[in-house]
């Protein structure tokens, strides 16, 4: 244009400067005058001229140039504005298709504000349904801003996890280019159309607004998942049924199975089942179910059929129902129902021959008073034709038979009576009537209504029961008049605790008034009338106790009761069946007597034994005192403190020592005897070392060992461990077996002492080689005072193995002893490791 416009120019001055020398020579010739003026200016002019004509000449030039690119530019013109047209045709439909849907597209180039392009409004109008139909173009650029900030604001308007899922899928498409697709759902309950991806570097999202065809689709789906959700919920229903349920399709064929029908044919699962088409019943079967479905007006019944199912037989009840897309079928298992029904039958059949073999006769007869059962005992009792019976025949006629043949009991008014028989038929109790035949017979009728209508007649033959009756009153009437004949007293108690049997001695030997025994009195009343005749009154709670009492096993009771007047009772209670008790009461005064006189020599000897060893006890202590005092000297004599002592005088004071030291010993044992007889040893118990404990004994009887050549074995072992006993007891007792061994033991002999843990016992074993104990001495070496010298120079008073037994049982063990003649002694001690409890003491031990 700016070109056009410097063309237009030039063309206008080069006229001017042509038209200015033609309007000068249009004025005239000059005068004369004038020429020499004039022929300067003739040059000046032709100057001009050639100045004008190449003006003239350039613009007409520029002029054609301009012609030419002014039909160029026209034909440019003319195409930016078909263009133009075509644009804005092409915007217009744009527009309107952007405008038939609410729908808003916005464009994100780079980190930049995003353009919308659309219904800026599009947002608030799903949340506010009365906003619609908005033109935003007139917006000015705040409103645009202020729309699309609300429109971006995704949770004001969509549903929260909607809004928070298209966040992400923004900012994801936006960060990394990755489009989406989604369906979403506004706070005002609409649809959204959600499409997000990458155009032209710039990140686009599509809002639409769904159409009606839309969202009926999407409710569609919806419905769709929600239908595939029911069937998904009712294949697990028929998944979790443990019968085969199946499905086939028009065509005959398997079109779905649960999971009980794939196991019942043994299938993996039930797609292999479908795969395969694994039947679960034969071609008969089926055959014979699609022939049932088939007939015309009949509903569809379950056949009973057998297949294998997993492998075994089975009887199945087997259902298919026709439907538009096929068949539906389902098989019951009834295997065992048929085996309960079997088993039923069974039982009835069991019961039927049960009731045969009762000697009661049985009657059945169903609500209409027909007969339905008898067993063979109530053909037996009426003698009636078995056919008849068969033909199940009335109540009512079975009464008219027996009455002919003269089988009941005679009645004058036989309607009457035959009425109130069948009256039973209406009764809710049980009725129990008594019948007395004409042949003597008692039988005792029970009319027992059945629930389910009808009646059962129970027939029992009580004749034998009557006379049995008769029978007992007679017996008890013998026993009563026997109990009468007595001189015992004996008295008879039921269950309840009154009495039920007296006899006379009874009353006579307790002064009891007859007519009060004749009233059955509870034995508290007859122990409160005897006890006014005893001293002691402790025996009566055991003979309550025995009467009443409530125990899971009755026992008998004996007690022994003493009367003033000097007799003496043994009473012996005994129990008798239904919860009775007999009391007896025997005289026994002479042996009470004699049973006396011999306790009160039995005393007289124990007191005299007990003075016995009292009398030990302190001769034995006054005799340790001077002995104390002899041996203190004769130590002090010895170690010639008060003077020097020849050879003589030593050997004098060696050999008192000696004697007193034995003597001193004599005298302890007598003295350990008499305080384990009187009950005052006690242990002092200790956890002691075996193996210390053995040592020390041996030291004390070292020089025996060498005075008398004897050589020692010891024999325990490092892990015999400990025990818990009186120390200074075990020493003592070892010290007396050593002693005892040495004494019968010959010179250059062995003593052997062994020491051993067997479980929970210590065994402590001295052997000899001596010249061994006789058979008939053996049972006598535990003995006091029991001294055999069996050819040897040893010498005591046969107190040495009685200390060991009495100590070794204090510890609650036991003593062993095993010798022959020419073989030696072996004696051995047994110590519990753990002594029990209580047994601490001699009160326990001599218990």
């Amino acid at each position: 244009m700016g070109l056009e416009r410097a063309a237009r120019a030039l063309s206008r001055v080069g006229v001017l400067v042509v038209a200015a020398p033609v309007a000068a020579l249009a004025e005239g010739a000059p005068s004369i005058e004038a020429r020499p003026m004039l022929g300067a200016m003739q040059t000046h002019n032709v100057a001009g001229l050639a100045v004008v004509l190449g003006l003239i000449l350039f613009a007409t030039i520029l002029s054609l140039v301009y012609l030419r690119e002014r039909v160029g530019w026209t034909r440019k013109e003319r195409a930016l504005q078909d263009e133009l047209a075509h644009l804005r045709g092409a915007h217009d439909r744009a527009e309107m298709l952007l405008h038939s849907e609410r729908q808003v597209l916005v464009a994100w180039a780079g980190r930049g504000e995003p353009s919308i392009v659309g219904d800026a409004g599009f947002a608030q109008d799903l949340r506010n349904q009365d906003l619609r139909n908005q033109d935003l173009r007139s917006q000015d650029s705040r409103g645009l801003q202020g729309g699309s900030r609300h429109l971006l604001a995704f949770g004001t308007w969509l549903a929260p996890q909607d809004a928070q899922l298209l966040d992400s899928a923004v900012a994801t498409l936006r960060e990394r280019g990755t489009g989406f697709r989604m369906n979403l759902r506004s706070l005002a309950g609409r649809y959204i159309e959600a499409q997000g991806q990458a155009v032209g570097g710039r990140a686009l999202l599509r809002l639409r607004e769904t159409t009606d065809e839309r969202r009926e689709l999407i409710e569609l789906r919806h419905t769709l998942e929600e239908a595939k959700r029911g069937l998904s919920a009712l294949a697990g229903l028929l998944d979790a049924l443990p019968q085969p349920i199946w499905h086939r399709s028009p065509d005959g064929a398997l079109a779905f199975v649960n999971a009980a029908y794939a196991a019942a044919v043994e299938a993996p699962s039930r797609e292999a089942a479908l795969s395969h088409g694994l039947e679960l019943l034969d071609r008969s079967a089926r055959e014979q179910i699609v022939r049932q479905a088939r007939r015309p007006g009949l509903p569809a019944q379950a056949l009973r059929l057998s297949a294998v199912v997993a492998g075994a037989r089975r009887t199945l009840d087997v259902s298919e129902s026709t439907l538009e897309a096929g068949r539906v079928g389902i098989a019951v298992d009834v295997s065992e129902l048929e085996s309960v029904r079997a088993d039923l039958q069974r039982q009835m059949d069991a019961n039927v021959r049960t009731l045969d073999q009762l000697p009661t006769a049985v009657a059945m007869f169903d609500a209409r008073q027909r007969l339905i059962f008898h067993n063979a005992a109530y053909q037996r009792l009426w003698d009636l034709d078995p056919a008849f019976l068969e033909g199940r025949p009335l109540d009512g006629e079975i009464l008219d038979r027996l009455r002919a043949a003269r089988k009941l009991p005679e009645q004058a008014d036989f309607r009457s009576w035959k009425t109130d028989v069948l009256a039973a038929y209406r009764a809710v109790e049980p009725t129990d009537t008594p019948w007395y035949l004409p042949d003597g017979r008692t039988l005792r009728v029970v009319a027992d209504p059945n629930p389910q209508g009808g009646l059962t007649y129970l027939y029992h033959d009580v004749s034998e029961s009557m006379k049995l009756a008769s029978r007992y009153d007679a017996l008890m009437k013998e026993q009563a008049e026997t109990l009468e004949a007595l001189k015992e007293p004996v008295a008879v108690f039921g269950a309840d605790g009154r009495l039920t049997v007296a006899n006379r001695a009874f009353a006579a030997t307790w002064r009891l008034d007859p007519a009060t025994l004749a009233g059955k009195p509870h034995v508290d009343a007859v122990i409160a009338a005897c006890r006014a005749l005893t001293p002691d009154q402790s025996p009566w709670a055991g003979i309550r106790q025995s009467v009443t009492g409530l125990s899971e096993t009755r026992s008998g009771h004996g007690c022994r009761l003493d009367i003033n007047d000097g007799t003496v009772l043994d009473c012996s209670s005994q129990p008798l069946p239904l919860g009775a008790t007999l009391l007896t009461f025997i005289d026994v005064t002479a042996s009470a007597n004699v049973e006396r006189a011999l306790t009160e020599k039995n005393d007289a000897l124990e007191r005299a034994s007990q003075l016995r060893d009292t009398f030990v006890h302190h001769v034995s202590y006054e005799l340790r005192s001077p002995l104390t005092n002899i041996i203190g000297f004769t130590q002090l004599l010895g170690d010639e403190t008060v003077g020097a002592l020849n050879e003589r005088q030593r050997e004098y004071s060696e050999h008192i020592m000696r004697s007193s030291a034995a003597l001193l010993v004599i005298i302890n044992d007598i003295l350990d005897l008499a305080s384990i007889d009187a009950g005052s040893l006690e242990l002092q118990r200790e956890t002691i070392d075996v193996r210390a404990t053995v040592e020390a004994a041996v030291r004390g009887i070292e020089d025996r060992l060498a005075e008398s050549d004897i050589g020692l074995d010891l024999d325990v072992p490092e892990g015999v461990g400990s025990v818990f006993a009186d120390g200074k007891r075990v020493r003592q007792i070892l010290f007396n077996l050593l002693s005892n061994a040495v004494g019968f033991s010959a010179p250059g002999q062995q003593v052997r002492v062994e020491a051993r843990r067997e479980g929970r016992e210590l065994r402590l074993t001295v052997t000899d080689r001596g010249r061994g104990i006789a058979p008939e001495v053996i049972d006598r070496v535990f003995d006091r005072f029991e001294s055999n010298t069996l050819g040897t120079k040893h010498r005591g008073v046969g107190l040495g193995l009685s200390i060991v037994r009495s100590f070794v049982e204090l510890h609650g063990g036991r003593v062993e002893i095993h010798s022959a003649p020419g073989t030696g002694t072996r004696v051995t001690c047994l110590f519990p490791v753990e002594p029990p409890p209580g047994n601490g003491g001699l009160a326990e031990a001599a218990e």
